[in-house]
């Protein structure tokens, strides 16, 4: 959808201003550049009326109707699948274009799936007026991969992911909260189903979170993979503009509230060596490269938490493949998973807007 150039700074609508990511999604705002004329919160009808701080300024939540995208240029929309469904279209015949967080357009072969350190140009292709955000979980490794298959070309990834319970959104992150409550001063773990005792309401999970990792995320799809993994594989091959990328994907829940780490083994169709790896990692916009295992030093999610960056260390050459390396991955999953990349989407059509 085309817009008329404008020397006047861009109206944008954050959608789901309420919500876990939506409040991450203010405070990115107030500390990026200022490209955005006015910023329109909106949320749910009993969320309206709601005041939230964004760049300084108290704002006032409105109700999700078509009228509140009257006048926007660009809408972030973070809620539901089942929401972005109905309103984001809505919001296009409103004239804003949207760049949605959810699961509900990705894989639509007329709505490009953008990370702008990897596919920016594609943000341009949007026939449906509609941009989409990756998963969280794609995002935590993905601007790392595209830096590399851009040099060795990849060719296979094999990805065992460990995600926080943030992942499943605010009731992940209480149901945490409230198992690490129960087992704290315990002698939980010490005995074989003793935490299961303590903890009768597994709330987001399908087993107790604390003192446990789960080797489940998502919802089951065909064959017995969830739909966390299925999407590791199917947006990775859209981003990187390769449909027959080989992905093997194992997503696992971790006793963590924020950041999703991977370990990932990457085959490439060029030798690969791990100090040319590091060397196209050092220089990768949106990645910080912390591989020092010599003095134990390597990321964790405590220090990717409330960072931009995708962190990498333990890097490696394959012993049995001059081909392949092996390395760990942590990523913010509430910020380069979700808020910032959408952010990021959005300013790049800001820059449209503008021009």
């Amino acid at each position: 959808m085309s817009k008329k150039k404008s020397t006047k700074k861009p109206s944008l609508a954050v959608v789901g201003a309420t919500g876990a990511v939506g409040t991450v999604m203010l405070s990115i705002l107030s500390e990026r550049k200022d490209v955005w004329g006015e910023i329109r919160l909106i949320a749910s009808a009993r969320s309206a009326g709601k005041k939230l701080m964004c760049r300084g300024e108290e704002l006032t939540v409105v109700a999700l109707t078509p009228e509140a995208f009257d006048g926007i240029d660009v809408a972030m929309f973070d809620v539901p699948d089942e929401i972005s469904e109905v309103w984001a279209p809505i919001a296009v015949e409103r004239g804003a274009v949207v760049v949605d967080n959810s699961a509900a357009f990705r894989m639509d072969p007329k709505v490009p799936l953008v990370v702008p350190e990897v596919n920016p140009k594609d943000a341009k292709k949007r026939p449906k007026g509609i941009i989409s955000n990756p998963n969280c979980t794609t995002l935590s490794m993905i601007v790392a991969m595209g830096a590399l298959n851009k040099k060795f070309d990849l060719k296979e990834l094999v990805v065992a992911s460990y995600q926080a319970a943030s992942g499943a959104g605010q009731p992940g992150i209480d149901t945490l909260r409230e198992q690490l409550k129960l087992v704290a001063g315990t002698n939980a773990g010490e005995e074989t189903g003793d935490v299961r005792k303590l903890v009768t309401d597994l709330g987001a999970f399908p087993a107790p979170l604390a003192l446990n990792v789960i080797p489940w995320a998502g919802s089951l799809k065909e064959d017995g993979y969830t739909s966390e993994e299925l999407k590791v594989r199917n947006e990775s091959r859209k981003i990187l503009g390769m449909p027959k990328l080989k992905v093997s994907t194992t997503c696992v829940r971790v006793p963590v509230l924020t950041t999703h780490s991977l370990a990932v083994h990457a085959t490439f169709k060029k030798e690969v060596t791990r100090k040319a790896a590091q060397k196209v990692l050092q220089k990768a916009a949106g990645v910080t490269l912390l591989d020092d295992p010599e003095n134990k030093k390597f990321p964790t999610p405590n220090d990717a938490v409330g960072t931009d960056a995708t962190w990498v260390g333990r890097v490696r050459q394959s012993l049995d493949d001059k081909k392949s390396i092996d390395l760990f991955l942590c990523g913010d999953n509430l910020r380069k998973g979700a808020a910032l990349n959408t952010a990021q989407i959005a300013e790049l059509l800001a820059v449209e807007f503008s021009a």
